[in-house]
């Protein structure tokens, strides 16, 4: 036989039988295993060979100079257990009850010298392999259910007598070879398949030469995964290389080459004795085998690394088993009294709160940690049964601190429980402690939830439990400011698993992100004309303040008209694409009164269902500000909602039950709430409304990239612009090396510098006021800041004293070497002089009271901001196909971070530079158009865009077509009048032997003779010429005269009164945009 042989057996099947018997296991014929069953196809167990087992393995110790076998009645009635499982609950519950068999035995009552007690009977000795015995077989015939015929998986593998591994091969050539493998398992699993044989099963292989995939029992298709080594080191990935060639291409003996070949497969061993002739590649499903089904990986897979869910059966991922693996050897040592703790970086969606699970259980059972005391700090109060029962096989309790005196009495009382709590609990035990502990042996894992208070938690917890090991997981990748964080903890884990680790396994899914835009446009002489009233009573500084406020993006995105256009797109985008499937939505929106808002528009609009779930009124969320008034809309909907629900807590219950189980609501509506933690796998698209940056961002974006059954892609659709901050947040994924470290102590000496000064600048800041007798006087404090430069040097040195506090706090040698009265005097006033602050600039009117005006602003913005239509932006693109990510963001964002003065960056560059040009404060439309046309302009032709505003600002908002007629290139009106007419002609007149540019380009020159003549009066416009329909009536009679006599009639053109509206209606709109 010459060259590859592509057969099923010969590259896949034979080649994988020939390294599991180097890997220990026996190999039996179809035949001697058939045999082996009692030569029934109904039955999967060797059952002599677990009867051996179980004499081999078990033992009773009588006590410490005695032991005793299990009689042969109870030998055979371990047999039994294992034959006769129960099914009552299902077969995953079946599946359940083997695996508690295998994992906590069985107690059998056995009398010895006439003391009869009950005696635990082990089926697998996880602590020793080498105790074990191993087969595989090939061709295993099971009948199927109810029944005649047999299906037949091509491997499996035996602990014991005990099918565990069930593996299909397939050749590499075919088309979806994976795909038919993994249906195959499937399809064994149904009713009418073989249960019988999945019962047992732990671990599923599907392989092939170059491919692989595992799972376990009752695993959707869309949730088999890959596996792959990960080394802490490169010493270790080329140890591990080697290992496994050698072992590859190192040949069966004799004995077990004649056996493998004398059955069905004696016709081949040519093939294969001819192979060896010369090394050969090892392939991925050599990988695959040697990663999963060597003996002490399998039973450490199957022990340590398997839990069950809610009914779900989880088999730890590969990123989970080698953190856990690296974080128990990490821990089993003492460094300087203590064990080294770290930060743990698994993607959100990669299963960070099964890794703490399975990471408890691991320090509970290690045995070089005695008595190990495990707190695990979680908002997922779901997690409780879950390590309830996870914890069952390793003897150890479970108990939940409701309270945090519950939780210090628990670590007082060193029970050796898994300790649950939520953070808040936490917090009131660590502050509770009078004593501290110091036993080494306490691990505290936290999630990420609670990212924010890393540094602060990190501090407290060494003055009371100074050598407890300090674990935290994060979802997304710490930031710059955040490392020295990640070192308070004991560094970065490794191995780290990014997103894009994750995507490629297929344990997330992509995220693809397209940008759109609501156009809006200002009505600039209303506005002018409030604004110079009121600026007339402030002073130059009240008046800054008031513009900075109301010409940001943020405010001005805010309009009712912007929001309806936006709820319209919303409603139809899902409808359109995922209404009527199981897939839900999310909507983020900057405050709780546009969330009742959007709320308001989408129930108007009628084709989506949606709920807001917001926080109480008297709440701060998301953007809103501590001077703005709740509106009333948002009191209503909260009272409506209590009405409904009763208590805060069940109407986000309620609603999120709804959200998960129901039909309704489709689109969830929030500010902050669900942003982090939840997880809905159904939620495929997020329509994003706010500004999000950095690690919130990130975690936002995350809820829509869970894998569900027919979700390929998880959908951002984003209304804001945050396509550069999201940009950055994926640049920011990054590992933690040693120059980072070297770059960590640097910053700790500056650090050290800093806090030096504090003393310093306390005593500067009290020098204000050493004058006033009374330190409780607050009208004394207030009457020494009269004067404003005493109050701005008030200001600085306030400024630079809380800075230079709030670095001090965050370090643990500062609490450590100052006296808690110290700090606590630090920080009380501190405390008094921020409250002083703000009553002094209230009384001296440095800042401005804006409740008085948010009303009257947002009336006027609703009415003078118009919204168009939705459109596009960008290109729908994967984020994680950076080439054509950095194409759109190159697109949009490229050019506008070179020029830093354009695109969405150009509203914040005008407040920035705002008391730098005064021209701005007389104009505030003017800042607010610059803040609408970079919003617009900006992200759609950047780089047109740019040229032109660097080189001549005032023309930001001109463009050029060179398809245009000469006579309008410097009339902008006429220009659309021009564009609106010829759309029209040429689609209703296409067959007309009439010239329709020309045609075009009378009726724009003529419409904008009518409408300058009838706007336009003694050289000045009409004054809100547009709120006045007795003009505009007017004048759009005597446009449809025109297109009557010198259009329809002169050329004879079959010309409708809707298509003449179409045209009239569109100029007059433009007009509007253009003549004020």
């Amino acid at each position: 036989m010459q060259g590859i042989s592509f057969k099923e057996d010969h590259i896949s099947q034979i080649p994988a039988l020939q390294l599991l018997q180097k890997l220990g296991y026996t190999y039996l014929t179809p035949d001697e295993a058939l045999a082996m069953r009692g030569g029934k196809t109904s039955n999967v167990l060797l059952e002599d060979v677990l009867r051996s087992q179980l004499r081999r393995i078990n033992s009773i110790r009588v006590n410490r100079n005695k032991e005793e076998l299990f009689s042969e009645q109870n030998i055979e009635n371990g047999v039994l257990a294992m034959r006769n499982i129960p099914m009552e609950g299902g077969y995953l519950s079946g599946n359940e009850a083997v695996y508690n068999l295998l994992t906590l035995g069985k107690a059998f009552e056995q009398s010895i010298d006439g003391d009869k007690k009950s005696y635990t009977m082990r089926f697998i000795d996880w602590e020793r392999p080498e105790r074990n015995v191993f087969h595989v077989t090939e061709e295993f015939a099971v009948t199927r259910t109810g029944m005649a015929d047999t299906y037949r998986p091509d491997i499996v593998l035996f602990v014991n007598g005990i099918p565990l591994v069930v593996i299909e091969c397939k050749r590499p050539d075919i088309k979806g070879a994976l795909d038919q493998a993994i249906s195959q398992h499937l399809r064994n699993q149904k009713d009418d398949g073989i249960r019988g044989l999945y019962l047992y099963s732990a671990l599923l292989l599907s392989i092939g030469n170059s491919y692989g995939a595992y799972a376990t029992t009752g695993t959707p298709a869309k949730f088999w995964t890959k596996w792959k080594e990960m080394f802490v080191t490169e010493k270790e990935e080329a140890e591990y290389i080697q290992q496994l060639d050698c072992l590859v291409n190192m040949p069966l003996d004799g004995r077990q080459k004649a056996h493998l070949f004398s059955d069905r497969f004696r016709y081949v061993r040519a093939y294969f004795d001819a192979m060896e002739q010369e090394n050969v590649l090892p392939t991925e499903q050599d990988r695959y085998l040697f990663g999963l089904c060597r003996p002490e990986r399998l039973l450490d897979l199957i022990h340590n690394f398997t839990i069950y869910d809610g009914g779900i059966k989880k088999l730890a991922r590969y990123q989970q088993y080698f953190t856990v693996k690296e974080i128990t050897e990490r821990v089993k040592t003492l460094e300087n009294g203590k064990r080294r703790g770290g930060v743990v970086w698994h993607t959100q969606g990669s299963g960070k709160s099964l890794t703490m699970v399975l990471l408890a259980q691991a320090i509970a059972q290690a045995k070089e940690i005695l008595n190990p005391r495990i707190v695990m700090v979680t908002d997922r109060t779901d997690l409780d049964s879950q390590i309830t029962n996870t914890f069952k096989k390793c003897g150890r309790e479970v108990m939940n601190a409701t309270t945090g005196t519950h939780l210090v009495e628990l670590l007082d009382s060193k029970t050796d429980a898994i300790i649950t709590t939520v953070i808040n609990k936490f917090e009131t035990a660590v502050k509770r402690m009078k004593q501290p502990l110091s036993d080494p042996n306490i691990f505290i894992l936290i999630d990420e939830a609670h990212r924010s208070q890393y540094k602060e938690m990190a501090i407290k917890m060494d003055k009371v439990l100074p050598n407890a090991c300090k674990i935290a997981f994060t979802g997304t990748p710490l930031m710059k400011k955040e490392k020295n964080t990640a070192n308070t903890f004991g560094g970065i884990i490794r191995p780290v698993y990014t997103v894009r680790q994750a995507v490629e396994d297929g344990a997330v899914v992509p995220l693809l992100y397209e940008g759109r835009i609501a156009p809006q446009h200002v009505h600039e002489g209303p506005i002018d004309d409030f604004f110079t009233k009121v600026c007339e009573g402030l002073n130059e500084y009240q008046t800054t303040d008031l513009k900075k406020k109301y010409s940001r993006t943020d405010f001005v995105n805010q309009t009712d008209q912007r929001v309806y256009s936006i709820a319209w797109n919303i409603s139809e985008h899902f409808r359109d694409n995922w209404q009527g499937t199981k897939f839900k939505a999310m909507l983020v929106t900057p405050r709780k009164a546009i969330a009742v808002l959007y709320k308001k528009y989408l129930d108007e609009i009628g084709l989506v269902s949606s709920e807001a779930l917001i926080t109480a009124p008297d709440m701060r969320e998301g953007e809103e500000s501590s001077y703005g008034d709740t509106s009333e809309e948002v009191k209503a909907y909260w009272k409506k909602m209590m009405d409904e629900h009763g208590t805060p807590k069940k109407y986000q219950d309620n609603l999120i039950s709804r959200f998960k189980n129901q039909e309704q609501p489709e689109i969830m509506i929030v500010v902050d709430k669900l942003l982090t933690g939840f997880d809905e796998p159904k939620i495929v698209v997020m329509y994003l409304d706010r500004k999000l940056n950095g690690h919130t961002l990130l975690q936002a974006v995350a809820r829509v990239n869970r894998v569900c059954d027919g979700k390929e892609f998880g959908y951002i659709i984003d209304y804001y612009g945050v396509l550069k901050e999201l940009d950055e947040a994926l640049e920011l994924y990054s590992n933690y090396d040693e120059e980072e470290q070297a770059a960590f102590r640097e910053t700790m000496e500056s650090i050290d510098t800093e806090i030096a000064k504090l003393p310093q600048k306390y005593s500067y800041l009290w020098d204000l006021f050493k004058s006033i007798p009374n330190k409780r006087d607050l009208e004394a404090y207030a009457q020494s800041l009269r004067e404003e430069d005493r109050r701005q040097e008030f200001y600085e040195r306030l400024t630079a004293y809380a800075s230079c506090l709030k670095i001090a706090l965050s370090t643990r040698d500062f609490h450590a070497q100052t006296p808690e009265e110290e700090i606590k005097r630090y920080k009380d006033d501190l405390n008094m002089f921020v409250k002083l602050r703000s009553a002094v600039q209230l009384r001296y009117s440095d800042t401005i009271d804006y409740k008085q005006y948010e009303g009257q602003i947002q009336k006027l913005i609703n009415r003078h901001v118009e919204s168009g239509a939705v459109k596009p932006i960008t290109e729908l693109v994967n984020i994680f196909d950076t080439e054509a990510f950095e194409q759109e963001v190159e697109k949009i964002v490229g050019t506008a971070a070179k020029a830093d003065t354009i695109a969405s960056r150009t509203s914040k560059f005008i407040t920035e530079n705002m008391d730098t040009d005064p021209v701005f404060y007389k104009k505030f439309s003017q800042l607010l158009k610059e803040t609408i046309a970079a919003y617009e302009q900006g992200r759609i032709d950047e780089l047109e865009y740019l040229k032109r505003v660097l080189k001549y600002k005032e023309d930001i908002l001109a463009h050029t077509d060179n398809e245009l007629p000469e006579e309008l290139q410097q009339n902008n009106a006429a220009k659309a009048y021009y564009g609106l007419a010829l759309e029209t002609y040429q689609r209703i007149f296409d067959d007309a032997q009439v010239d329709l540019k020309k045609l075009a380009l009378e009726t724009a020159m003529t419409f904008d003779e009518i409408i300058n003549r009838t706007l336009i009066v003694d050289g000045s416009v009409l004054v809100d010429w547009q709120q006045k329909s007795d003009i505009i009536g007017r004048m759009k009679i005597e446009l449809e005269d025109y297109l009557i006599d010198d259009v329809k009639r002169k050329y004879g053109l079959d010309f409708s009164f809707d298509d003449m509206d179409t045209i009239i209606d569109g100029c007059v709109d433009v007009a509007k945009l253009w003549i004020k």
